[in-house]
C-alpha cells in the first residue's frame, strides 16, 4: 500500500508523520472518509467542502484543494481495488506538546484501505454518554475521535456495528459514524443538524433525495419508529433490524427499501452530486 504524506508517495512502512503532529498529541485536525469504487470517488467535491468548513472551525488554514484532489488520484492509482475507505486527514502540524499551536504549516496524510458491502440491515445500540450540541466543535469532523472509539467498542460487544446517541437535552442525535432516520407515519424523518449531529454527506443527499424531513426528535423515538436506517460514506442507507433489545423487521422495510433504491439509482447516475 501507498500513502501520500505531505507531499508525496510512500510505501506504508516508511509512511512517517512526526511524533509532534499535532493531530497525534491534542487531536488538533479534521479528516473526512470517501468511497472509491474501482478508483472512482464519490461525492468527493461535496466531502472536500466539509473538510474546508471543518477546517474553518478549528482555525486551520484552509486546505489545498488541488493538493488534496492531487493526492487522492495518486493513492486511487497507486493502490487498485474494488470498494476502498479513502481517508484524508489534514492536521496542525508540528507544534508545542501543550494546546498551542505550532508555526511549521499544516500536516495532510491521504491512505486508501480496502473494504467490503455493506450488509442490507444492522443491529444498534444506545449509550448513556451525550452528545454537546453547544460545543466549540459541534458539527465539525475532526480527529477527537476517542468517544466515538469508547462507544464503537461497547456496540460491539453487544454484537452491534453502531451506537446511537442522544444530546444534552435528551433529544436524538446521532451515531459514531453514521447520521439516523426514522419513519413514522409512513413518513421520513432525521434530526436537523441544530441537535448537535454532523452534517453527513450522505444525510443530505438522503433527505434531498427521499424528501425526508428534518425533526427534532425525542430519543426514545427508537422505541415507536415504525422503521429505522441509518446513512454513512460506506454504509449509503442501511436498514436497522434491532435497537437495543427491540427487534425490527429483518429485511428492509417498506420505505427503508425505497429510499435505498433511490439513492443506489440517484448515485449510479453522478460520481460527483451537487446540493
Amino acid at each position: 500500500m501507498k500513502l501520500w504524506v505531505n507531499g508525496g508517495l510512500y510505501d506504508a512502512a516508511e509512511a512517517r508523520v512526526s511524533v509532534l503532529d499535532h493531530g497525534l498529541t491534542v487531536g488538533d485536525g479534521v479528516f473526512e472518509t470517501v468511497k472509491a469504487e474501482r478508483g472512482e470517488t464519490f461525492a468527493l467535491t461535496l466531502h472536500l467542502e466539509r473538510l474546508t468548513r471543518s477546517a474553518r472551525g478549528l482555525g486551520l488554514p484552509d486546505p489545498d484543494l488541488d493538493e488534496v484532489r492531487r493526492a487522492c488520484a495518486a493513492v486511487l492509482e497507486a493502490n487498485p481495488m474494488e470498494l476502498g475507505r479513502l481517508r484524508i486527514t489534514y492536521t496542525g502540524g508540528i507544534s508545542p506538546l501543550g494546546s498551542e499551536r505550532g508555526d511549521e504549516g499544516a500536516g495532510l496524510v491521504v491512505a486508501l484501505g480496502e473494504t467490503g458491502r455493506r450488509a442490507d440491515s444492522t443491529a444498534v445500540i444506545t449509550v448513556p454518554w451525550t452528545r454537546n450540541e453547544r460545543g466549540a466543535v459541534t458539527g465539525l469532523k475532526t480527529t477527537s475521535y476517542a468517544e466515538n472509539v469508547v462507544a464503537l467498542a461497547r456496540a460491539r460487544e453487544q454484537g452491534a456495528s453502531e451506537a446511537l446517541f442522544a444530546n444534552t437535552v435528551g433529544r436524538l442525535c446521532e451515531g459514531t459514524g453514521s447520521n439516523v432516520f426514522v419513519v413514522i407515519d409512513g413518513r421520513i424523518h432525521t434530526p436537523p443538524v441544530s441537535s448537535g449531529c454532523l452534517a453527513g454527506i450522505t444525510r443530505a443527499l438522503a433527505v434531498q433525495w427521499t424528501g425526508a424531513e428534518e425533526t427534532d426528535l425525542p430519543f426514545d423515538v427508537l422505541e415507536s419508529a415504525e422503521e429505522i436506517f441509518l446513512t454513512s460514506t460506506l454504509r449509503d442507507i442501511q436498514s436497522v433490524h434491532r435497537v437495543d433489545g427491540r427487534e425490527l423487521t429483518g429485511a428492509p422495510g417498506p420505505v427503508t427499501a425505497k429510499a435505498m433504491r433511490i439513492f443506489d439509482e440517484r448515485a449510479a447516475a453522478g460520481r460527483d452530486p451537487h446540493l
